[in-house]
């Protein structure tokens, strides 16, 4: 097989965010004259703005009511935009075909036992001897059950069980890299004649006290209201308001994508992911290095997939500047929120869906992202980890 026939195509986007679920609604979105209208909940954990989950009628995606009642809403939105994908690119009855595709999930720690940590946190106020306190309540009050049911593969296994997806799986862990590192395995798989056809993704709730409290751990968690993605001030927290979403892609080869006469998205030309120390330039090196071959002008359009932390997308934005001059910029967080492990496939679903379309994407930020002159033929994509991790993606309209 030549690489031509493996070019690593997109032909199915899933995708929830809080502006609305499945890609046409958010193709629609993306092509309106304006940016879309600002879905914020700043009441329910004030003082932290969330961006909610929207209306999702679970059944559409998950018919028994059995296998809803036993995952929890990270998983179920997971399997929920999972299922989006594999009908987006006509697999979802294809038996043969979804018993061969690979899949590689990026997840999180799965959810957590509220009451029992603000229990233990209440208790650990009246007491000294901690570990004891620790032990004490680690044998009486967390149920095993739960902790099974919380797996970070569980949302794999759950996707297996709803949809029949049964070819090889991989689960990563560890923020915004997880999403990057399934991705990248998933495009270098394709690429070099491994895989045919898989599905990858992931999914964060991001309306949770253990997610908004791993955020505020490191002082990290935006305060108060909502501010412009690009501008906001130091004085209101650390920067980023998270956003429940969820992006599942379906990546083919070309020659698997052509025999089952697919649409196609788009092309992933490049992708990549690094890490490592981000002193005295080392975090824009490695973004050149990610960034090699991509074109610049206007019609690439660069989907950012900065947090809103105030270093490193101060760092990052300035860098796109040097680096992308006359290609306009898309923060993309600004409309749906950092959404950690789905950050990076939630880019990518965006870009494959403008390209798709041949859209002209409104600025999210008037004040800071210039209009654009044509539509997108290219698409680059970015993720700076809030603590660590890099990835890049460019993608190609079909011509």
């Amino acid at each position: 097989m030549s690489m031509a026939n493996n070019d690593v195509v997109i032909t199915g986007v899933g995708i929830v965010t809080c502006q609305g679920v499945g890609a046409q609604a958010h193709v629609a979105i993306l092509g309106a004259a304006t940016a879309p209208d600002l879905k914020i909940e700043t009441a329910r954990f004030a003082p932290y703005p969330v961006h909610p989950m929207p209306e999702i009628d679970w059944n559409q995606q998950i018919p028994k009511r059995g296998d809803q009642r036993q995952m929890e809403n990270w998983q179920r939105l997971g399997v929920f935009t999972a299922g989006l994908a594999l009908d987006d690119a006509g697999f979802k009855d294809n038996a043969e075909a979804c018993g061969t595709m690979d899949m590689i999930v990026a997840a999180g720690g799965g959810e957590r036992d509220i009451a029992v940590d603000s229990l233990i946190v209440d208790e650990g106020l009246k007491r000294n001897d901690r570990e004891r306190l620790l032990n004490e309540k680690l044998t009486t009050e967390l149920r095993p059950t739960l902790f099974l049911a919380q797996l970070s593969n569980l949302l794999a296994g759950n996707i297996s069980i709803v949809h029949k997806v049964t070819g090889s799986s991989r689960t990563f862990m560890g923020e915004e890299a997880a999403g990057i590192s399934a991705v990248e395995t998933a495009f270098h798989r394709i690429r070099s004649g491994q895989s045919t056809h898989t599905l990858v993704g992931s999914a964060l709730v991001a309306e949770r006290q253990d997610v908004i409290l791993l955020y505020e751990a490191i002082g990290a968690h935006a305060t108060g209201g909502w501010a412009p993605l690009w501008s906001r001030v130091e004085d209101a927290g650390g920067g980023i308001i998270t956003g429940t979403a969820a992006a599942f892609l379906i990546l083919e080869s070309r020659a698997h994508a052509e025999a089952r006469n697919a649409r196609i998205y788009a092309t992933i030309d490049a992708i990549g992911g690094d890490r490592g120390s981000r002193d005295e330039g080392r975090l824009e090196a490695r973004l050149d290095q990610l960034a090699e071959g991509a074109a610049t002008g206007a019609d690439t359009l660069v989907f950012s997939g900065a947090s809103g932390q105030h270093g490193p997308t101060a760092r990052e934005r300035a860098w796109l500047d040097q680096r992308f001059p006359g290609s306009p910029v898309r923060g993309f967080s600004a409309v749906t929120g950092q959404a950690l492990e789905a950050q990076f496939p939630l880019g990518l679903a965006l870009a494959a869906l403008t390209l798709g379309a041949g859209l002209k994407v409104a600025p999210f930020d008037a004040a800071s992202e210039a209009a654009m002159s044509a539509p997108a033929r290219a698409a680059v994509v970015t993720t700076v980890g809030h603590s660590r991790g890099e990835g890049v993606a460019i993608l190609v309209a079909e011509k």
